[in-house]
């Protein structure tokens, strides 16, 4: 394909969504990190001086990654994959301990992130393995070596003591649902969202006068419904249905009234006996009917009632105090407006005291008096919603789904499975990101630290997405040489 018809197949709508996102991103960290007693924007020792500079040379980049064979991206997948592995390795062992975690690699005057190129060379490994001749995620092999491509980095990233960063992982099960994957494993995902949730919020709380956790109850009762409803959307068969309703229904409400009225009791106890029957009766249609599914639904039982009393050890013995602060202030367990909430409190104020048009550029006083914390790089939403206000801050919502509509027109288009899953990857990559970014601004979510894309501050950041975004656009634009 020559330069001329790559110009020509470039798709341009993108391309200026991009260009619009990075400019108002500059233009946001002018707004976060100014200061009236230096009035040069340009000023390359300010934050706003070398984010300009990232972004000129992400430009530059984009140009060069543009200019590539595309060939190039599927012959190096691996190798890339396994070089930024290596790389992550390494950052574990040399980088310096920066706010209790060894995730930056300091290479002179710059600081790089090998956490934010990963996402790309992961992606590429994914897109290279599922494109193989014959592949289906129905095939036990081919699932387990996805999981590995996408867990391998979460670790060694975690091994970083960088929570956030490695979360940002777990975005490609989406990609692994549009080709295939059970949905089982996604509704057994957003199930665990709900245990833990559930589980920890509700933990302490008694039901009533008895002795009974309202969350263990609850997660137990959400476990039994869960798995009588999956017997039926996977088997439609009434009987089974009816009687797994009866034996669970029946002792559960019975204990409850007499536990309420005649002699308080932990009715956990009646939960666990009645998972049992489940479990016992489920196996025993899978052995009965050789049908495959009432096992699987089994195993799901048992497999939640595990979650449910892994989490209070995940959450008390592998979360950092400060971690553990940060959830229990989104689930309302804890205010702490001057700790672990504070960052998120004046993010809504600042947001708030926009109003509906905003203060105006530079105008922005929560942002000017520094307020919020880390208002460049992690809550930098707050300084659009401040200076920008509703109609700031719904244009670059706005443009934002713009950007993630047209990556799954591109990604629909792709004539090759490769550029399909990778299409898919960047797309979930961006989607996690900006969901998790504005819910933690907004206090919908932990404050899990990571960026808004091409509005953070940082040249890691803006790379990483760059580089992501540019390699999937040269990809469709050889798409017409299949």
């Amino acid at each position: 394909m020559t330069r001329d018809s790559i110009w020509k197949s470039i798709d341009w709508v993108t391309i200026c969504i991009y260009l619009l996102l990075v400019t108002f991103g500059w233009f946001s960290i002018c707004g976060a990190s100014y200061d009236f007693s230096d009035t040069d924007l340009l000023d390359f020792s300010t934050r706003a001086g070398k984010q300009f500079v990232w972004i000129i040379c992400s430009f530059g980049l984009g140009f060069v990654l543009l200019m590539l064979d595309d060939n190039i991206y599927d012959f190096l997948s691996y190798l890339i994959y396994i070089g930024l592995m290596l790389l992550l390795i390494l950052t574990i062992f040399i980088a310096p301990d920066t706010k209790g975690s060894r995730s930056w690699l300091i290479l002179g005057p710059v600081s790089l992130q090998p956490a934010e190129f990963a996402k790309f060379a992961t992606a590429l490994a994914l897109a290279k393995c599922m494109s193989a001749y014959n592949f289906t995620l129905k095939v036990s092999r081919n699932f387990l070596l996805v999981i590995f491509l996408i867990l391998l980095p979460m670790l060694l990233i975690i091994l970083q003591k960088e929570t956030g960063s490695a979360l940002v992982y777990s975005a490609f099960f989406l990609m692994l649902y549009r080709e295939g994957m059970s949905g089982v494993v996604l509704f057994s995902g957003i199930c665990a969202v709900f245990y833990f949730v559930v589980g920890i919020r509700f933990g302490d709380i008694m039901l009533g006068e008895t002795s009974t956790s309202v969350g263990e109850f609850v997660v137990l009762l959400m476990t039994l419904l869960f798995s009588i409803c999956m017997v039926w959307v996977y088997t439609k068969r009434w009987i089974p249905v009816r009687n797994l309703l009866i034996a669970t229904l029946v002792p559960i409400a019975g204990s409850y009234l007499y536990a309420l009225y005649i002699s308080p009791f932990n009715l956990v106890w009646v939960e666990w006996g009645v998972c049992l029957i489940a479990v016992g009766y489920l196996s025993f249609l899978a052995l009965s009917e050789r049908h495959l599914s009432y096992f699987l639904i089994a195993l799901f039982t048992l497999g939640s009632i595990s979650f449910l009393y892994s989490c209070d050890y995940f959450f008390n013995e592998v979360l950092e105090p400060h971690q553990q602060i940060r959830i229990k202030v989104v689930l309302g367990m804890e205010e702490d407006l001057a700790g672990a909430g504070y960052n998120v409190n004046q993010s809504k104020i600042a947001i708030g005291s926009g109003g509906f048009s905003g203060k105006g550029f530079l105008n922005g006083t929560q942002t000017k008096l520094k307020y919020v914390p880390e208002q460049d790089t992690d809550f930098i939403f707050c300084t659009v919603g401040e200076e920008e206000g509703f109609i700031g801050a719904s244009a670059v919502l706005l443009l934002f789904l713009m950007l993630i509509l047209r990556l799954i027109a591109l990604a629909e288009r792709q004539p090759s499975t490769f550029g399909r899953v990778y299409g898919y990857c960047v797309l979930s990559i961006f989607l996690f990101h900006l969901f998790i970014n504005i819910g933690m601004v907004l206090g919908l979510t932990p404050v899990i630290g990571i960026p808004l894309p091409f509005f953070s501050y940082g040249g890691s950041s803006l790379w990483g997405f760059t580089i992501l975004l540019f390699i999937f656009l040269r990809m469709d634009a050889g798409r017409d040489k299949y």
